[in-house]
C-alpha cells in the first residue's frame, strides 16, 4: 500500500512541475520562432565597408560637358575601394536615346563604369522605337527588353528599378498593371529588412517646369504596403530631398518612404517653384552632382556630392522600418 502512495504522490509532483513550466517554454519557443522572420530582423551594425549606390538621372549630351563632371565624381566614389554600384534615374543621354548617342555621349563618360552600373529607363530612351538603343547598350544589366523593371540584391538591401518608360504611356504604371503585379510580387518574395527603388518620373516634386506625377501612385502605394524605405528618381533636373510620407503626401515618419529627386546627371538644370511641396525638406536648381547612397544593414545614409566648383551639399542618414499592419501580422 505504502508504494503505492508514493507512486501517486510521484504522479502529481510531475504534474505539478509540467503545468508549471510548459508554457513558458511554449513561450520560448514561440519568441525563437517570430525572430527567425528575415524581413524583420535586421542583422549586423554600419560599417566602413557597407556598400555603395551613386548615381543620378538626366545625365549625358553630346552638346553639354555636365555629364564628363560628374562622371569624375563617380570615379571618386569607385576609387575609394568599397563595393560600388552605379545607377541611373532614366533619361541617360540626349537626344533619343539611341544606341549610336550612348556609344558616342554617354560611353567616354558614366560608360566608364558600364560594368558596374544598374540602369532605369526614361523617357528620351523611348525616342528610339522599344527603347532598343538602351537594351543593346547596357545588355542584360537593363533587364528584359520587353520590360526593363527588375530587381537585384546589395549587400543586405533589395533593390528594385521600375520603368516609367514615356511617362507610363509605353508601359503601364497603373495598379492592377503586368508591372505592379510583379512589384508586389517581387517584394513579397524578398526577405531584405530594408528596400529601394529607382525608376524616372517622381511622385512628389517642387520644379516648376513639371512637377510630381500621380501615374506613379500604385507604386507607392505597393512599396509603402511592404515596407519599402526609399525612393530615387530623376526627370526633374534639380535636387530635392523629401521627409517620409505616403503615397498620398501625408507625413509618416513610422512607415513612411523617403523620396529624392537626383535629375542632376550633367544635361540641364530645371528651376524650383516658388511654392514648394508640402513635405520638401531642402531644394537646389543651381548645382549638378551626384546622390551616394551607403547602405548598412538596417540604416542609410545619403550625400549629394556637387561638381567641382559648387558648394551645395546635403547629407543625411534614415533608419530601415518593417511594414506597417496588416502585412506586418
Amino acid at each position: 500500500m505504502r508504494w503505492i502512495l508514493w507512486a501517486l504522490l510521484g504522479v502529481f509532483v510531475v504534474a505539478a512541475l509540467y503545468w508549471t513550466f510548459e508554457p513558458i517554454i511554449r513561450e520560448s519557443g514561440s519568441e525563437r520562432r517570430l525572430s527567425a522572420t528575415p524581413a524583420q530582423t535586421p542583422a549586423g551594425t554600419p560599417g566602413p565597408r557597407d556598400p555603395v549606390l551613386v548615381g543620378a538621372g538626366d545625365i549625358a549630351s553630346c552638346a553639354s560637358d555636365g555629364d564628363e563632371k560628374t562622371a569624375l565624381l563617380l570615379d571618386q566614389v569607385v576609387a575609394a575601394g568599397v563595393e560600388t554600384t552605379v545607377f541611373t534615374a532614366g533619361d541617360n543621354v540626349y537626344e533619343s536615346g539611341s544606341l549610336q548617342e550612348y556609344q558616342q555621349c554617354y560611353g567616354p563618360s558614366w560608360g566608364r563604369h558600364k560594368d558596374r552600373t544598374r540602369p532605369a529607363l526614361g523617357n528620351r530612351e523611348y525616342e528610339t522605337p522599344n527603347a532598343s538603343g538602351h537594351f543593346q547598350y547596357f545588355g542584360a544589366a537593363a533587364g528584359e527588353p520587353n520590360k526593363g523593371y527588375y530587381s537585384f540584391e546589395l549587400g543586405s538591401w533589395h533593390i528594385v528599378v521600375l520603368n516609367t518608360n514615356n511617362h507610363c504611356i509605353a508601359l503601364s504604371c497603373n495598379a492592377g498593371s503586368d508591372q505592379d503585379k510583379w512589384l508586389r510580387s517581387d517584394l513579397a518574395a524578398s526577405g531584405a529588412y530594408c528596400t529601394l527603388a529607382i525608376w524616372q518620373d517622381p511622385r512628389f516634386s517642387s520644379s516648376a517646369r513639371a512637377g510630381g506625377s500621380g501615374k506613379v501612385k500604385a507604386f507607392w502605394d505597393a512599396l509603402y504596403d511592404y515596407g519599402a524605405d526609399l525612393v530615387v528618381n530623376g526627370d526633374q533636373h534639380n535636387y530635392e530631398r523629401f521627409a517620409p510620407q505616403t503615397s498620398i503626401g501625408t507625413t509618416d515618419q513610422e512607415f513612411g518612404i523617403r523620396e529624392i529627386v537626383v535629375g542632376t546627371g550633367g544635361r540641364s538644370l530645371d528651376i524650383i517653384g516658388p511654392r514648394r511641396q508640402p513635405n520638401s525638406e531642402i531644394t537646389n536648381d543651381d548645382t549638378l552632382g551626384v546622390l551616394k547612397l551607403t547602405l548598412h544593414p538596417a540604416s542609410y545614409d545619403w550625400e549629394f556630392i556637387p561638381v567641382a566648383g559648387f558648394k551645395f551639399h546635403d547629407s543625411g542618414s534614415g533608419a530601415c522600418h518593417a511594414a506597417p499592419a496588416p502585412l506586418n501580422n
